[in-house]
This record gives C-alpha cells, sequence and structure tokens, in this order.
C-alpha cells in the first residue's frame, strides 16, 4: 500500500441467492479477519468497468457479463498499521460461467502472486455482525440494489 496517496479501486457484488462472493482479509496487528468483493486498482487511463474486468480475469480466470454501476463509497482505513485512503467504485455482474456459483470456496491469485481465499458468505452474517466487510459503507449500496 502507497502512503499519502488516495487510490482509484473498483470492486463487485457478484451475488448467488443471499450470499455473495468475498476474499478474506486478516490484518495481522488488530488480529481482525474481515471479507471483501473482489476487484482492484485502477490504472490511468482505463474505465472502472474495463478495470473489473481485467482484474477478474487475471484475478480467477472467469469472464463477467452485465455489469451494472451501483454507486462509490470513500474508504479511510487502517491495515497492518498503515493509513489507506480508497475511492471505491462499485459494480454488480454476473459470471459467464455459471458453475462457479455452485463452488463454496476456492482460490484466486493478486497480482503480486499472492493467493487469495474466496467464500460464498451469506449476506445475513454481515448485516448482524458476525462477519466485518469493507469497506464498511459498502453495505448501503448493497441493500439498494
Amino acid at each position: 500500500m502507497q502512503k499519502r496517496i488516495i487510490r482509484p479501486i473498483v470492486i463487485c457484488i457478484f451475488s448467488n441467492q443471499n450470499s455473495i462472493l468475498v476474499a478474506e482479509g486478516f490484518d495481522s496487528v488488530k488480529g481482525d479477519y474481515f471479507y471483501r468483493p473482489i476487484g482492484g486498482g485502477m490504472e490511468f487511463g482505463e474505465s472502472s468497468a474495463d478495470a473489473l474486468v481485467r482484474e477478474i480475469t487475471e484475478e480467477i480466470n472467469q469472464e463477467i457479463t452485465n455489469l451494472s454501476y451501483l454507486g462509490a463509497v470513500e474508504n479511510f482505513f487502517t491495515f497492518n498499521g498503515d493509513t489507506g485512503h480508497e475511492i471505491v467504485m462499485v459494480y454488480d455482474a454476473q459470471f459467464v460461467d455459471q458453475t462457479i456459483y455452485h463452488i463454496e470456496s476456492f482460490e484466486g491469485i493478486e497480482d503480486d502472486g499472492e493467493k487469495i481465499n474466496l467464500f460464498w458468505k451469506p449476506l445475513s452474517d454481515f448485516v448482524e455482525g458476525r462477519l466485518r466487510l469493507v469497506p464498511e459503507a459498502l453495505m448501503t449500496l448493497i441493500q439498494q440494489k
């Protein structure tokens, strides 16, 4: 994470019945697990929709369709002791390959080669506070869709 930089990113709310697809993260300083929809950084000159398509292809080798822009959230956070600031473009979309909706959990890969664990988690786990969804303001956009 670059310090003192506002990072533009794009994420997608993939829904599967009453669950959403999220990557599990862990903050070693806080000793805290959190969950975030998949996506990633936008490159200079790249639209948020194009960045989302690229990121999903890079991370899990899947094609997506029916992209729908839900909105943006500003995210101030601390991760592993470092402060971050992001502008998060949020989309809804669907996978072209429908078999992914039947896989409870699987691995993806970040651009730095680090593996990520992905899960279909019930939305109710986030609404009722059993699991923590980030960015914090994301639930408002999800409930409006």
